[in-house]
């Protein structure tokens, strides 16, 4: 049973608490921006998904005779701009460059400035305070090899 995190995953030498809590509240803000940005994806995928699935009723509204319905739809809704410009790969791209990118460098340039680039110091010393010791689905990190 493997009772010490790996080393990517202790507070180096000289790191106070202070530290590690700042860096722990840090990745907690950029985990809800990497949330944010999986709705966001999603939103991309429903949204095209729903112009081809309306395409796809235009031409059966075609197909019924409906052809100045399916001529409405096809003129006003099929392939609209979801925001004044854009479809919504547009909105992913300037949401990556302008928000997304730079918050991921930030957070990754306070972890190389405070803890060489470690990862969730902040959450390896909450898994150690409250594992149980010894019992098993408890164990630090997983043996070598698994």
């Amino acid at each position: 049973m493997s009772e010490r995190p790996d080393s990517d995953h202790v507070r180096p030498e000289g790191v106070d608490d202070a530290t590690v809590e700042a860096l722990g509240k840090l990745s907690e803000a950029f985990e809800v921006v990497e949330n944010a940005r999986g709705f966001l994806y999603g939103f991309h995928r429903m949204t095209g998904q729903a112009d081809l699935a309306l395409g796809e009723a235009v031409d059966l509204f075609r197909s019924a005779g409906h052809t100045e319905l399916a001529d409405r739809l096809e003129r006003d809704i099929v392939g609209r701009n979801v925001i004044e410009g854009r479809w919504t790969f547009q909105i992913v791209e300037d949401f990556d460059a302008s928000y997304y990118g730079p918050f991921r460098e930030a957070e990754q340039a306070a972890r190389d400035e405070l803890v060489g680039g470690r990862r969730h110091i902040f959450e390896s010393e909450m898994k150690e305070a409250r594992r149980t010791r010894g019992a098993r689905h408890h164990e630090s990190r997983p043996e070598p090899g698994v």
